[in-house]
């Protein structure tokens, strides 16, 4: 590693981790002024949306195989001049599909950051890859709250939405400065580059499968109508169930399923804080900080309940606490949205690191194709689900002012309805990581215990 600025690239990468939280964050604060702005039902808006949750897998999982041949340097110019992109086009888009394609830009850098810092970390920090690991994934939750944050003064101060998404473009130039003319750590393979062991065929299927699942509603829907193109979809889904299963196994393809539901009660409903809590009597982007901001410390101090309670005691006991809050949400207005809030960021606080961990101790064989892919599983979902989250906004809304309610008041109760929707993620959870917990509790950590 000579002649490596390791610290100047460390610093590089939180910053561009930085920027790809604050897409989230502001992002969330926006969804309603843009909605305004393009004449943008929920639905549409959860379209958006799902192009940012589906570029980022794309990114990764395209973007962590190539890591090796390309190394990090380019994948990070990748990350910049998409990140560029997508904030440029999000500015000046005219509608609806021009948001769609700056977002999928947006989503896409976000995946190309993970796809080269997360190795390239590891690689300059052999002798304590974890621990460096560890504080720079801090920045995604710190990244939220600080997004979160600037969307609630620039907001107050009456700026434009422009001006907000305009503002990424500041940290985005500082890690391209950060990176620029520096020396990377050599990881280019010599040889002739071997793209069917980079990408295997039955993974570049499944990933294609994924893209074709997100997009399915979109471009199937205006052409076989709602049940046929629901009908398409599932097909797929059980489809790549069974290419998952047959590649992976067992326990991992019960995992993916998992992933899927944690992802999507994380940041689903993180993502749509703004028109779900907008009218609940509390700031929707100060609870966003809130939750993100508990999420960095427990993460952060978390060791010693995942070495009492080991991973899947935590994540049995974490979806229990999430389905709780919820519930809790569902029902709070006023202060108590902030008491259902912290109650929210302890359940969910722990389900992405710990998943990806269960994947690493648990299926050991898999590798780091199978942790990669766990992180697009977990993407592809929320990306899937975001239309439907704006859908039942639009059709709960719809129901409550045939009833007479006032604007105001279907907002609130759409908003309640939608919570109690989603709900139902975390309250699958606690049965699915109730089986592994109580059923296969032992042998898994007979494998883990192996592993180590």
């Amino acid at each position: 590693m000579e002649g490596i600025n390791r610290s100047r690239l460390f610093n590089a990468s939180c910053i561009a981790l930085i920027v790809t939280a604050m897409t989230f964050a502001i992002r969330a604060g926006l969804l309603g002024q843009l909605g305004e702005e393009f004449g943008l039902n929920d639905t549409e808006l959860g379209w958006m949306n799902a192009m940012a949750f589906l570029g980022f897998p794309v990114g990764t999982m395209i973007g962590g195989p190539l890591y090796n041949a390309l190394g990090p340097r380019k994948i990070m110019w990748v990350a910049f001049i998409s990140h560029l992109l997508g904030i440029i086009l999000t500015i000046t888009a005219g509608g609806f599909w021009g948001l769609l394609i700056s977002t999928f830009f947006i989503g896409f850098a976000n995946g190309s950051v993970e796809a080269a810092c997360n190795p390239m970390i590891a690689d300059m920090y052999e002798d304590n890859k974890s621990t460096m690991l560890s504080k720079f994934h801090v920045w995604f939750p710190g990244g939220i709250v600080i997004g979160s944050l600037v969307v609630y003064v620039m907001t107050n101060m009456g700026m434009g939405w422009q001006s907000q998404v305009g503002i990424m473009l500041i940290p985005t130039f500082i890690y391209a400065y950060l990176i620029f003319g520096q020396q990377f750590p050599d990881t280019i393979d010599d040889g002739k580059i071997d793209l069917s062991k980079l990408f295997p065929p039955m993974y570049l299927l499944i990933v294609a499968l994924f893209v074709c699942i997100a997009a399915s509603d979109l471009i199937l829907e205006p052409l076989l109508g709602d049940s046929s193109s629901g009908i398409v979809k599932l097909i797929l889904i059980a489809i790549v169930a069974g290419l998952v299963f047959k590649q992976f196994g067992w326990l991992y393809a019960f995992l993916a399923v998992c992933m899927s539901l944690t992802a999507t009660a994380e940041l689903g409903t993180q993502q749509w804080v703004e028109r779900i809590l907008g009218n609940a009597g509390a700031q929707p982007m100060l609870v966003l900080a809130l939750v993100t901001g508990l999420m960095a410390v427990g993460r952060y101090f978390g060791g010693p309940l995942i070495h009492k309670f080991k991973p899947i005691g935590v994540l049995f006991g974490s979806a229990i606490i999430a389905t709780i809050a919820l519930l809790l949400m569902s029902q709070a207005t006023g202060a108590m949205v902030y008491v259902a809030a912290i109650l929210f960021a302890i359940g969910v606080c722990y389900f992405w690191p710990l998943m990806i961990g269960a994947a690493a101790e648990y299926t050991p064989d898999t590798g780091a194709l199978g942790l990669s892919f766990l992180g697009g599983v977990g993407m592809f979902a929320v990306s899937i689900w975001q239309p439907i989250i704006g859908g039942w906004l639009d059709s709960e809304r719809a129901n409550a002012i045939k009833s007479g309610l006032s604007e105001m008041d279907a907002d609130l109760v759409a908003g309640q309805a939608t919570l109690d929707n989603l709900a139902f993620f975390p309250a699958a959870l606690i049965i699915l990581f109730g089986i592994l917990f109580f059923a296969f509790g032992k042998k898994l950590e007979g494998i883990r215990s192996g592993a180590h």
